[in-house]
């Protein structure tokens, strides 16, 4: 049975990502919303230390995969493993600013997924890279098997050709992980992705976004021209398996989308807390003894604001809880992405409505939270997306059942 604390091991790692956040992103946090596309040079020594946190399984912010151990070992007892951490050391990050967590080395999407679904000798070829993920196609958003990008088998590499967009870091990252398809006419199970290095002939990035939010955080399209990949770059099994192909990459998703809940689990808690501080300074008392419709009008829509914030941290603490415990988490990963994604933009707009002018002023933070708060309920997979999962595994549905 999950417990709903954050497991005792955890407190050092918790303090810590908390420490780093009030006492390196916060501070800075405004500077580069301010100055978007400059990279923040104050986290290089900062992300060395989470790749000394990460690689010693203590687990940090962002790269950390769901990597599911072994059946054979004893299976018995609950277990607060790495992903369970990640996850509380995100929200702590993310506390301090979402935007330079993404823009943090080493610390990307594309992280995730090859620490989830790499082989060992591919772990560590690829495991100090900085890695983005590129899905999203200019004629391709949530649905990623109507990608067309194409990967086409030559000799010992495979050749890509098509174009990205929207890739965070895509810019500064030291390679990109690729969805691509080996064989348009075979469907979603041709889908594969594979690591593409920087410099390599083919592989340019065409332009950097100018964004509403994370403006701290790179958003590039890419393009790739005959752009030739070792075949030992494809992550998982190279072969069309009509039946099962497909979940090996959207198995990236399983991972990631827990980590993109804890992202806004902690802004909505940024949030939160700056408008608990105003409350306060206004005289607005919030009595958690009192039935809400008997308290200020504020102070009612606050105590709903904390509400919903719960029920989508709980949910995310399920679904990796449910990682480090071997038991198939998809669905909750879908519900905690719809639930966090959903809440966290509520939550921070409806803070910037309580604090009146002040909130929609530059003053606070808590106008960048509400613009940061958007893509949260966007990338890897839209709100309309992830309540298309959660219906189709509800109702025992496929995906040409239930569109």
């Amino acid at each position: 049975m999950i417990n709903l604390e954050p497991p005792k091991k955890a407190g050092a790692l918790i303090n810590q990502a908390y420490q780093a956040a009030s006492q390196v992103l916060r501070p800075i946090s405004r500077k580069y919303d301010r100055a978007e596309h400059a990279y923040p040079k104050e986290l290089d020594m900062f992300a060395a230390v989470l790749d000394g946190l990460n690689s010693s399984g203590e687990g940090g912010a962002g790269a950390a995969g769901v990597r599911r151990e072994s059946s054979t070992e004893d299976s018995s007892g609950n277990r607060n493993g790495r992903n369970l951490s990640t996850v509380l050391g995100t929200i702590e990050m993310c506390w301090g600013d979402v935007a330079l967590l993404l823009s943090m080395p080493r610390q990307g999407l594309g992280n995730a997924a090859i620490a989830s679904v790499a082989n060992d000798e591919q772990l560590a070829r690829f495991g100090k890279l900085w890695a983005a993920m590129a899905i999203t196609e200019p004629d391709c958003g949530s649905d990623s098997a109507a990608i067309t990008t194409t990967a086409v088998e030559d000799g010992d590499s495979y050749v890509l050709n098509g174009e990205k967009i929207f890739v965070t870091s895509g810019q500064r990252a030291d390679a990109v992980v690729v969805w691509a398809t080996l064989d348009r006419s075979a469907g979603r199970a041709a889908i594969k992705s594979f690591v593409v290095e920087k410099g390599t002939p083919g592989f340019e990035v065409v332009r950097l976004e100018h964004k509403l939010g994370i403006r701290a955080s790179d958003t590039a399209v890419l393009r790739f021209d005959n752009c030739r990949v070792p075949k030992e770059n494809l992550l998982g099994s190279p072969e069309v398996d009509t039946k099962n192909g497909f979940a090996g990459v959207m198995q990236t998703f399983d991972n990631t989308r827990p980590l993109v809940a804890a992202m806004a689990i902690g802004v909505a808690r940024a949030a939160l807390e700056e408008t608990a501080r105003i409350l306060s300074e206004a005289g607005v008392v919030v009595d958690y003894d009192k039935p809400a419709n008997t308290q200020h009008a504020a102070a009612a829509t606050y105590l709903d604001l904390e509400a919903d914030y719960e029920a989508a941290y709980l949910l995310t603490l399920e679904s990796a809880w449910m990682a480090d415990n071997r038991k198939p988490n998809s669905l909750q990963a879908s519900m905690a992405k719809a639930k966090a994604g959903r809440s966290v933009v509520d939550i921070t707009l409806k803070c910037v409505e309580l604090a009146g002018a002040f909130g929609y002023s530059e003053d606070s933070l808590l106008e960048k939270w509400a613009r940061d708060s958007k893509i949260l309920d966007i990338f890897e997979g839209t709100q309309q997306i992830q309540q298309l999962i959660v219906a189709r595994r509800v109702l025992g549905k496929t995906s040409a059942e239930l569109k």
